[in-house]
């Protein structure tokens, strides 16, 4: 009897892992990175994307930047070589809605909070995002025509579309995700991970319905 005990609470801790598991990829945890250049070419700073249960943490620190507040936008696509940053074409915003946190149509996914530039040029910033991901779905920003994250020359009022009114573009960098560098679909979104973890539980379940079978055999 001691012994169908042991092996049953050593099969519910398994099952208990395998949903702690699956869970785990359904929040997501991928990383990502961006060179920031500004219009001369010049580095000027880094960025760091890690997807957490709560969204994207993006970290930017850099230096040779003007002073002041600016807009700082995650944009549509990874294509940074025209000396304007336009060929990255405008925000991320797969929702199709307006531009800002204030515009009651809005935010874009690819909005975020302005950026702060000390007297000296350095930029030390961090913000939290639960509009975008680095997984699969219509909100990832790696999908196949990439993202990049771009600085502008003013403030984002939060509410002008389609860009808050923040000027021109003065620096950017192409968002690469982390491991193998494979662009991710555009489809699947979080739904495509419910299998994955459904799978893990399942094969979990009917192993442990196997094993009970057995011992009651015994």
């Amino acid at each position: 009897m001691r012994k169908r005990r042991s092996v049953l609470f050593a099969l519910v801790g398994a099952l208990l892992l395998a949903l702690s598991a699956g869970v785990a990829i359904a929040q997501g945890g991928g990383t990502a990175t961006a060179e920031l250049e500004d219009t001369d070419g010049n580095p000027v700073g880094d960025a760091n994307f890690t997807e957490g249960p709560e969204g994207v943490a993006i970290v930017v620190e850099g230096k040779g930047m003007p002073p002041g507040e600016h807009g700082i936008h995650v944009h549509e696509k990874s294509d940074t070589n025209s000396s304007d940053f336009k060929s990255a074409g405008e925000h991320h915003n797969p929702a199709d809605d307006k531009h800002g946190f204030n515009n009651s149509e809005g935010p874009h996914a690819g909005d975020l909070e302005n950026i702060n530039v000390a007297e000296d040029g350095t930029v030390s910033y961090t913000t939290t995002t639960d509009q975008i991901t680095l997984s699969k779905g219509e909100r990832s920003i790696l999908d196949s025509d990439g993202s990049s994250l771009i600085i502008h020359d003013k403030a984002d009022d939060y509410e002008t579309d389609p860009s808050g009114d923040s000027g021109d573009r003065i620096a950017a960098g192409e968002i690469k995700g982390s491991g193998t560098g494979e662009a991710l679909p555009k489809s699947g979104g979080s739904d495509a991970l419910l299998p994955t973890v459904f799978g893990i539980s399942a094969v979990a379940v009917i192993g442990m319905a196997v094993l009970l079978r057995r011992l009651r055999q015994a």
